[in-house]
Parts: structure tokens; sequence; C-alpha cells
């Protein structure tokens, strides 16, 4: 019997976390939405991805840690995580390095995550907003600079 009881599920805490990844999923496609019009290589399926691993990641640390050292060394790992995933969106061709943003985006998307999972929905929004609107902003900005039209622009040519 006592196996049994170690299987059980406690269906109020699977719905309170089903509810937080899903809340990291939703602030998470802005971006990725962002990032799939501008045919980065990663979208509509990493950021997703990385905003529910970072946040489950952290629902975990914060359920099964007992202490906040232990905790924090969760986050750092996510931190580093997000630094080897967001290293391998960069692409260095000639003498241009392109997927900064990209990369610089999945690591702010990981950070959203963690604030989803510590419940502080005022950081995980504002991150979300932020990273939008300086993607957005960024790479028209870009264009104007590159004196291209937005048409027929080169998108290599924006050095991400």
């Amino acid at each position: 019997m006592d196996l049994i009881n170690e299987f059980s599920v406690d269906l109020s805490e699977m719905a309170s976390n089903l509810i937080l990844m899903g809340v990291a999923f939703v602030l998470a496609l802005p971006v990725a939405l962002n990032r799939e019009l501008e045919s980065r290589s990663a979208g509509m399926r990493t950021f997703p991805l990385v905003a529910i691993a970072s946040c489950a990641l952290m629902l975990i640390g914060i359920r099964v840690l007992d202490t906040t050292g232990a905790e924090a060394r969760v986050i750092q790992g996510i931190i580093t995580g997000m630094g080897f995933i967001g290293g391998g969106a960069i692409l260095k061709s000639d003498m241009r390095v392109r997927g900064l943003a990209t990369a610089a985006s999945l690591w702010a998307t990981g950070a959203m995550g963690i604030a989803v999972a510590w419940q502080r929905f005022e950081i995980a929004v504002v991150i979300s907003l932020l990273l939008f609107v300086a993607l957005w902003t960024g790479t028209e900005a870009k264009r104007v600079v590159n004196g291209e039209n937005g048409e027929n622009g080169d998108k290599e040519a924006n050095g991400e």
C-alpha cells in the first residue's frame, strides 16, 4: 500500500503547475511570433519551450528544495543553461555575427519563466512586453539605419 501512496497525485498542485506553465507559454508567444516572422533560427516552438522548461525547473526547485540557497542554485543552473542554448543561436559567417538578439531573447525568456514560477507576474509581463518591443522596434530601426525599405530588406544584413 505504501507504493500506491507514493504515486498519488495532488490534483490541485498539478492544476497550479499547469496554470503557471501555461502563463509562461502565453507570455513567450509575442517574442516567438516576432522571431518567427523575422525567419530567425528560434521561433514559435523554441521560445514557448524555453519558457515552460525554465518555469518547470524552477517549480521543481521551489517544491522540493528547502533552502533559498538551493533554490538560488537552480536559478543559476537555468541561467547557465540559457547561455549555452543561446550560444547555439549565435553564428559567425564571413565577418558578420548573427543570432545575438535571438540568443539574448532566449536568455530573457528563461528569466520570464523563472519569474512566473515565483508568481512574480509583474516581472514576467514586463519582460515579455519589453522584449517584444525591443525586438520589433530594433528590427525596424536597423532597417532604417541600413537603408532598407522593409519589403525586400536583407534580413541577413541585420546581423542577427
